[in-house]
């Protein structure tokens, strides 16, 4: 069972995750992820975070951030501990985040991931996301995959 609560991006045991998915992403990308974030951007109305909880220990994690000017969300800081994969927890989180994502009038959310992270694309395209143009931070990257969904 999974226990979803609104965090801050600032949170200590958000940033305990944040600093794992770091170290994972180092492994497999051979460097950090830049991308910006800003943990106001995630602060309704233009967004949201949550922390996913198993026991009172932090699982998982995920927030959307609003595109400017436009009526999309961007899925952001997605990750769910090796522990924990396989047990629905991502699903719950995704779930969770697009439907909040809804309520606050988006139509479509956005999201980018890296070839290396196949079971992420399979996940996302199984939820159905698909291909859209490249956008943000990493529209020049090769190994980036920009896919989207229309909530």
């Amino acid at each position: 069972m999974l226990e979803l609560r609104p965090a801050r991006l600032d949170d200590p045991q958000v940033l305990e995750l944040v600093d794992e998915v770091q170290r994972w992403y180092e492994e497999i990308y051979g460097g950090r992820d830049d991308d910006p974030t800003d943990p106001a951007e995630f602060a309704p109305p233009r967004g949201r975070f949550l922390l996913g909880l198993q026991e009172g220990r932090a699982v998982a994690m995920g927030g959307w951030t609003r595109v400017a000017d436009s009526a999309d969300v961007k899925i952001r800081r997605m990750y769910v501990r090796p522990a924990g994969r396989r047990s629905g927890f991502a699903g719950t989180l995704l779930d969770a985040l697009e439907d909040e994502a809804r309520r606050a009038g988006a139509r479509r959310a956005l999201l980018t991931t890296g070839t290396p992270q196949t079971a992420a694309i399979a996940f996302y395209r199984a939820r159905g996301y698909a291909d859209v143009p490249a956008f943000g931070f990493y529209a020049d990257s090769p190994t980036a995959v920009h896919l989207g969904k229309a909530l």
